[in-house]
């Protein structure tokens, strides 16, 4: 039976964790119309565009407009700070990091989270004598970007085993390029983020290759990142916002208990963006709790980390500070 978008509205649930937060449905006549700019990842999608895919924002007053693509999230910051998009993507130590710094952000709802089935992977080549993080010392790793998740997950997985947060190089390499770079041995580790499934896939199934560890060994199971929206903006379009968040979160539900059509849809998501949608097969979910529900250990955790090694006064921030909470207008 073909997919059309009827097939895929018909009984996609309401975002129960969401709901449990006080973010109720509002119907067209409530919602001003509100524009949410954005930057694209490469190789993956956001649950918010699956929501606009699936036409979960039809008649609410949201639009999503792609304006390109981020490298990584504190691109993305930097984009939301300078106010060139409405909305950014980020891993949480980096969204702390930003809002610590004087920019006014809220955590709407979490990006990705990680778990045994979603997770990032460190990746060496078949022979090569990595066999442990502690190996890991003096070697090269290959990242997307700096200062997000993958380099905080260096960080605490050195500090993990003893070995300073510089005991290994870091070099930003794109994502359509990490396995060339890998295979080229230009690097001793390529990292695959939970979000790049789809290059992680395609690295695994041409062989050669071994994980030595992944994020969740490191951090257990956790939001891996969020969708960042500006206070103000919150302030100037609290329907859109409510609408934005429930319907993202309504759409993570869908793809988790329909993995296959969502795949299809990513697929045709790649396509139109002129990407591979083929890699799609290979794409493991969006590995977030039922309603895409945040929990105060997803921001905790890494402040506590980031107590921990001076880069953050104790007891400067929290997750009731961060995290996204219905009718919040305060100025941190």
């Amino acid at each position: 039976m073909p997919i059309t978008r009827r097939s895929l509205l018909a009984g996609a649930p309401f975002a129960a964790g969401v709901i449990a937060t006080g973010l109720p449905r509002f119907a067209a006549a409530q919602a001003a119309p509100v524009t949410f700019r954005y930057l694209a990842s490469r190789g993956s999608i956001s649950p918010h565009e699956l929501a606009d895919e699936l036409g979960y924002f039809n008649d609410l007053g949201v639009k999503l407009e792609n304006v390109g693509y981020s490298g990584g999230g504190p691109e993305s910051l930097f984009a939301l700070a300078s106010g060139s998009v409405d909305l950014g993507s980020a891993a949480t130590a980096a969204v702390i990091n930003s809002i610590f710094g004087g920019n006014d952000f809220v955590a709407a709802y979490p990006s990705n989270g990680i778990n045994r089935q979603v997770h990032s992977v460190f990746y060496v080549l078949e022979d090569s004598p990595i066999k442990s993080i502690a190996d890991v010392a003096g070697k090269t790793i290959a990242v997307n970007t700096l200062g997000a998740h993958l380099d905080y997950t260096v960080r605490e997985a050195l500090h993990g085993v003893g070995l300073p947060p510089d005991a290994a190089k870091l070099v930003v390499v794109p994502g359509p390029q990490l396995e060339q770079t890998l295979r080229s041995r230009q690097v001793d580790i390529a990292a695959l983020g939970y979000w790049q499934a789809t290059f992680a896939g395609a690295l695994v199934d041409k062989g050669g290759v071994r994980g030595v560890f992944n994020d969740t060994d490191v951090l257990g199971e956790l939001a891996g990142g969020f969708i960042v929206l500006r206070r103000d903006f919150i302030t100037a379009h609290p329907d859109g916002a409510r609408n934005f968040v429930e319907q993202s979160a309504r759409a993570a539900d869908w793809s988790r208990q329909n993995p296959d059509e969502a795949r299809k849809v990513l697929a045709d998501i790649l396509d139109k963006r002129g990407e591979n949608g083929e890699l799609a097969r290979y794409w493991t979910g969006f590995g977030l709790r039922e309603g895409a529900k945040a929990d105060d250990r997803d921001i905790d955790f890494w402040v506590s980390v980031l107590e921990r090694d001076g880069r953050l006064p104790k007891g400067r921030l929290k997750a009731a500070d961060i995290l996204y909470r219905r009718g919040e207008t305060k100025t941190n």
